[in-house]
C-alpha cells in the first residue's frame, strides 16, 4: 500500500472526518531526523529498510502543516544542552569573524593593486 492508500485506511479505521491531504507520514529517526513519507511511497517498505528496532525509527501519523521535515544535519545537535550549543555558536562566530577580516584583506589588497595599475595607465598617456 501507497503512503496515500495507508492514510485513508487508518483516517477510515478511526472514522476520522478530515481527509488524507491533510495529514502525512513521517518517519522519525532516533536521532530525531524527521522526513516525510511521499504519497507515492510505501510505508511498509520504509519500515522493513530501517530494521526491526523502533528505537531506530518509528512512523508517526502527523497532520501535514505542522509536521516540518528535520535534516540529518540539524537532528544531530537537538540532543545537546544549551551550554554546548552556546558554545558551538561562539566558535562559529569566531571563525566568522575571521574569514571577513581575511576577505576584508584579500579585497584591500586587490583594490590598492588595482589603483596602482589605473596610475600606471595615466602616467603612460
Amino acid at each position: 500500500m501507497t503512503t496515500l492508500q495507508v492514510l485513508s485506511l487508518l483516517l477510515s479505521k478511526f472514522r476520522v472526518e478530515n481527509g488524507p491531504s491533510e495529514f502525512a507520514l513521517y518517519v522519525v529517526h532516533e536521532s530525531g531526523e524527521r522526513t516525510k513519507l511521499k504519497d507515492c511511497e510505501y510505508p511498509l517498505i520504509s519500515r522493513v529498510l530501517h530494521g526491526p528496532s523502533e528505537k531506530i525509527a518509528r512512523i508517526f501519523l502527523m497532520e501535514a502543516d505542522l509536521g516540518e521535515e528535520v535534516p540529518h544535519d540539524v537532528a544531530q545537535y537537538i540532543k545537546f544542552e544549551m551550554p554546548v550549543l552556546d558554545s558551538f555558536i561562539e566558535k562559529l562566530k569566531e571563525e566568522e569573524q575571521r574569514e571577513i577580516i581575511k576577505l576584508t584583506m584579500k579585497f584591500q589588497a586587490l583594490r590598492l593593486t588595482m589603483l596602482q595599475r589605473l596610475e600606471q595607465l595615466v602616467e603612460a598617456k
